[in-house]
């Protein structure tokens, strides 16, 4: 009767467990990124009674005799099920679609988490809207004028948005069109005048002109002035149709800025008994611009930074680490885990490479919880625990019938 007492109430704490455990996954129904846990149980050990016997030539073999003696608690384990993308509209919320993990840190300790609400702190950070924690990843390099690359070989580290940044593009291609007369007369120096604006490395604005001279008949001389160096030729054919010719304007190093190279497209010019009227009609280069905003590009993590003259430029890329154990991980508070003895080490990498999921920006992802299965999982913890205390009540009984016996 005792026995019975003590299996019960290891039974009672055993089922008050697993609805402790149902209780944490109710209460995070809606937490975004939240991976629901279950409870395994495992049947103690049995007290023998008798060993059995083995058959003999005249009798046969007699099994153990044994009493269990209740249940324990096997595992808590955490379900990484993929949960639900919802919709936020906020370009910096993430949401990872496959395995992976965001990786946070405040300084001392690295996380791992499934929930991508991103903001920018005050330094410029791009941190967890809700514990702070620094997103983990790699800076772009900046390479030449406006351009930068990512290096994913370099070890990670926080990701800084460059709010005062600014940054121009120097002019590399100008397409010309329009018409260079032909009836011209050959020889007559300096007769087309054409002036076109671009842009140096620094974003200033240099005034470019260029001479067309007749040479002979569907031929030309071009020449750069104004501070340019540069010159060529161009061609037509009996139709006045552009055959060949273009080249390159040099704009001088000055003021800090590199020498600007520039390719002439005059491939648009025809020549034709009509008035001159050659002007550029396109430049790429563009003035110096702040940055007004930010945006992360959906399945890569790639961080790209809109300017105000029009540019995009590569801030930096969000990593992802992959687990060949996720379930190992601790858990912590806040959404996050942390690596322990059975997860194995932390495989570090970009989203879509290596078993790592893919990103949606504008999307969080929903808990994994299925209320459903939560709510049966909640009737067999109040039956279990229910049935052990009858078992309690019953053996409770038992011994006071035999006090009474004495009486």
């Amino acid at each position: 009767m005792l026995r019975s007492m003590f299996t019960a109430i290891s039974s009672l704490s055993l089922h008050q467990t697993f609805m402790d455990v149902v209780a944490d996954n109710l209460a995070n129904v809606n937490t975004p990124g939240f991976k629901s846990s279950s409870v395994t149980f495992q049947d103690q050990f049995a007290q023998l009674i008798s060993a059995g016997a083995a058959p003999t030539a005249e009798l046969g073999g007699i099994n153990p005799v044994q009493i269990g003696l209740g249940a324990r608690l096997g595992t808590i384990s955490t379900a990484f099920t993929q949960g639900t993308m919802q919709f936020t509209g906020k370009e910096t919320d993430l949401a990872i679609q496959g395995g992976g993990f965001f990786i946070y840190e405040d300084g001392n300790v690295r996380c791992y988490s499934r929930e991508g609400s991103l903001t920018m702190d005050s330094e410029g950070y791009l941190v967890n809207a809700g514990t702070g924690m620094r997103i983990m990843g790699w800076q772009a390099i900046s390479t030449s004028g406006s351009a930068a690359a990512i290096d994913t070989g370099r070890p990670i580290g926080a990701i800084q948005i460059p709010v005062d940044s600014i940054i121009a593009q120097a002019t590399q291609n100008v397409i010309m069109g329009g018409n260079l007369d032909a009836t011209s007369p050959t020889g007559a120096s300096g007769a087309i005048d054409v002036t076109f604006g671009a842009y140096d490395s620094l974003g200033v604005l240099h005034t470019i002109s260029i001479e067309f001279t007749k040479t002979s008949d569907n031929n030309w001389d071009w020449t750069a002035t104004s501070g340019a160096s540069g010159n060529g030729t161009l061609s037509f054919d009996n139709d006045g149709q552009y055959l060949a010719g273009g080249g390159t304007v040099t704009i001088p190093a000055s003021g800090g800025a590199a020498a600007t190279v520039i390719d002439l497209d005059m491939s648009s010019v025809s020549q034709l008994a009509m008035a001159s009227n050659v002007a550029s009609v396109s430049q790429d280069g563009v003035a110096a611009g702040s940055l007004n905003g930010f945006s992360v590009i959906s399945s890569t993590g790639e961080i790209y930074g809109t300017y105000t003259n029009g540019l995009q430029r590569l801030l930096g890329q969000v990593a992802l680490a992959s687990f060949v154990n996720p379930a190992g991980l601790i858990r912590s508070e806040g959404n996050l885990f942390l690596a322990g003895l059975n997860s194995g080490d932390p495989e570090i990498g970009t989203a879509g490479t290596s078993g790592r999921g893919t990103l949606s920006s504008g999307y969080l992802e929903a808990s994994n919880v299925d209320l459903g299965r939560e709510f049966t999982n909640m009737i067999l913890a109040q039956r279990g625990f229910q049935a052990s205390s009858r078992i309690i009540s019953a053996s409770d009984e038992m011994l006071q019938e035999l006090v009474n016996i004495a009486r």
